[in-house]
């Protein structure tokens, strides 16, 4: 992992790019046991599997992207995060391509002032960090363990071969990459159009996964009002306040993790007066 040194100053980063990703003490790992040139590492390490290469090809008729993600071979290595650790730091070098097997990862942005900002929120069968892919050579944002994690690293290298060899995974990855491009222009409209109070309940209907396949899922307490206000760009006194309004109007109830119940969504879609809908 490459470190600041204090006189040097983080890349400068214009915040607005990077409502790019979905509602996103670092270990290293460095993948040595590849027949390729590629490396790529992150500080503090704690955990790497050694697992011998898989051959290069299997045969496209049965080749499964999901368990290509879940294997270590050449060119990929599986890696452990503790909550709060650190995947790669904003200025790191960007060279590999990452997979969420289990967790949550966090996405952050500092600013030229040193502030931060929470662009992401990222879930298990999510990319991240393939900004490498499109000529990044450094990363323009943090990315966290929100708790435990099992992520797939690939380099940049393995990741375009598999693309340009396997059909199957670059459907896989280019629907990832619609799914995310709809995201984007969601979260435009929204920020532009919306209450923060609006924004808001949307957010936390994205965050329990409403509109997914399967039922609703609790919101993990690993995700604070301070991070939820970043995410929506408000304060964290309105996130409280308003937090407290969907709690008393039944839409949310509080049982160690936050449940979002379908009432919010109801009030949402169909602009009922509890929720205002104008900035």
């Amino acid at each position: 992992m490459s470190h600041f040194a204090p006189s040097q100053k983080r890349p400068l980063v214009n915040i607005a790019q990077f409502r790019s990703y979905s509602l996103v003490t670092s270990r290293s790992c460095v993948n040595s046991g590849s027949a390729r040139s590629d490396k790529w590492e992150y500080g503090h390490h704690r955990k790497q599997d050694t697992m011998p290469d898989m051959p290069d090809d299997t045969h496209q008729a049965s080749f499964d992207p999901k368990e290509f993600l879940a294997k270590v071979g050449e060119g990929k290595t599986i890696v452990e995060f503790d909550k709060d650790q650190v995947v790669f730091a904003q200025g790191d070098a960007a060279n590999a391509v990452f997979y969420i097997q289990k967790g949550r990862v966090k996405i952050v942005v500092i600013s030229e002032q040193g502030k931060e900002a929470v662009v992401g929120i990222l879930e298990p069968g999510q990319f991240f960090g393939e900004g490498c892919m499109n000529g990044h050579s450094l990363r323009i944002a943090t990315a966290t363990a929100m708790e435990e994690c099992l992520v797939t690293a690939i380099t940049k290298t393995a990741m375009l071969t598999t693309l340009h060899n396997q059909p199957k995974f670059s459907e896989l990855f280019m629907a990832y990459l619609l799914t995310r491009n709809s995201r984007i222009e969601e979260d435009l409209i929204d920020q532009l159009f919306n209450s923060s109070e609006k924004r808001l309940a949307r957010l936390l209907l994205l965050l329990a996964n409403f509109g997914k396949e399967g039922s609703p899922q609790p919101i993990s307490p690993n995700i604070s009002q301070e991070t939820l206000a970043e995410m929506i760009g408000t304060t964290r006194s309105r996130v409280s306040f308003f937090m407290n309004k969907f709690r008393k109007l039944g839409f949310i109830s509080y049982n160690g993790k936050i449940e979002v119940n379908s009432s919010l969504l109801t009030a949402v879609l169909y602009d009922k007066p509890e929720i205002k809908s104008e900035p």
